[in-house]
């Protein structure tokens, strides 16, 4: 079962493959939060049954925790810890330690975020107010609090406890402030995108080197978000920082409305960055060219079917839906609302970045040169 759910087979396929109900798949994937169980077996090192056995005829016959450890090549101390935990010489029966061991290897164990709660109750406010992710939240905390040792973890520990360890309303609350709003963890699925190309449209190829390499900022990366009725927004997004400009679209997404709205919005940036924009094959961006006249900033198309090529816009569009749900009206906010919203976004501490903040990398370049 777990291996269908890796390769991302649905849920019915999975229950038609193993031969058992919808209903029993269902249940272990959300029993497990949709994380494969790791395999139980011993560690080589680990003492057997065998081993066991072999110290209790050590301890029968009055031999000594040295002559024990010879015998079945182990150290002393292994042997005097094995059985003190074990009921001392007297007490030792190797069948009940050998299963005593085995419950002590069960996992999981208590979650480390169940006997911290300051550092439960620190992770649940990023990520309930602040909407920042697992990652962003782990790597964040020596930041937050670098001489206290006791409030660190990883981002994994976070997803496992939300997936798997938590139940009742911890569980349904937070889960649904992570980016998928998912109860359990899925496997990651591939998209196909098909757009047709534009006349005159510059290819990525010619975009300047400097672009690529993210180390010059200025050079951006556009689309729009979509909503209901026809509603959208055009996201920009510095390729350098990761700092992200929200446009809002109170005349509709036609080629010159989305031209008119980015021109005003680029036209306030400095100089230094404006070096170009990458686009994807959309028409809204047919007037790409009276936009490069009137900005001076040259857009660059990526070949269709190719989101990846604009990954930083991509990714932003993607945290945009915690504040911009699919299949809602995007007209209802105005352009005070993007700029809230992306002042959020921009204050978020990234991996890509050292998890330094969006605000915190541009904020240097836009220092006045001396």
């Amino acid at each position: 079962m777990w291996w269908w759910h890796r390769q991302g087979a649905t849920v019915a396929a999975i229950a038609r493959s193993v031969g058992v109900s919808y209903r029993a798949v269902e249940g272990v994937l959300n029993e497990y939060g949709g994380i494969a169980p790791p395999a139980r077996r011993r560690h080589p090192q680990a003492l057997s049954l065998q081993d066991r056995q072999d110290i209790y005829a050590g301890l029968q016959a009055r031999r000594s925790y040295g002559a024990i450890a010879v015998g079945i090549c182990r150290s002393t101390s292994t042997i005097s810890r094995e059985v003190r935990r074990n009921g001392g010489r007297e007490h030792y029966r190797p069948q009940q330690a050998d299963q005593a061991a085995v419950r002590r290897a069960r996992r999981p164990k208590t979650s480390k975020l169940a006997t911290r709660p300051v550092l439960a109750a620190f992770i649940a406010d990023r990520l309930r107010h602040h909407r920042w992710s697992p990652r962003q939240i782990a790597h964040r905390l020596p930041r937050e609090f670098p001489h206290d040792e006791g409030m660190r973890i990883c981002h994994e520990t976070i997803y496992r406890s939300l997936y798997v360890q938590s139940r009742g309303e911890f569980r349904r609350e937070l889960t649904r402030y992570l980016r998928r709003r998912q109860p359990r963890r899925r496997p990651h699925t591939r998209t196909n995108e098909t757009r047709g190309r534009l006349p005159d449209a510059v290819p990525l190829s010619d975009r300047p080197a400097e672009a690529a390499d993210r180390a010059v900022p200025g050079h951006w990366e556009g689309d729009l978000v979509l909503g209901s009725h026809g509603s959208a927004i055009a996201t920009l997004v510095e390729r350098h920082s990761r700092f992200v400009l929200l446009a809002a679209l109170p005349h509709g997404k036609t080629a010159d409305a989305v031209a008119d709205t980015l021109a005003q919005t680029i036209t306030r940036l400095p100089h230094r960055l404006r070096r170009s924009l990458t686009w994807d094959q959309g028409k809204e961006m047919a007037q790409h060219a009276r936009f490069s006249l009137a900005t001076g900033l040259p857009v660059y198309f990526c070949p269709p079917g190719t989101p990846w090529l604009r990954g930083s816009n991509e990714n932003t569009n993607r945290l945009l839906r915690d504040f911009l749900p699919k299949g809602t009206d995007l007209s209802q906010h105005n352009q005070n609302d993007l700029d809230t919203i992306a002042d959020t976004l921009n204050s978020r501490p990234r991996w890509t970045l050292n998890w330094t903040t969006p605000a915190e990398t541009l904020h240097p370049t836009l220092a006045p040169t001396p």
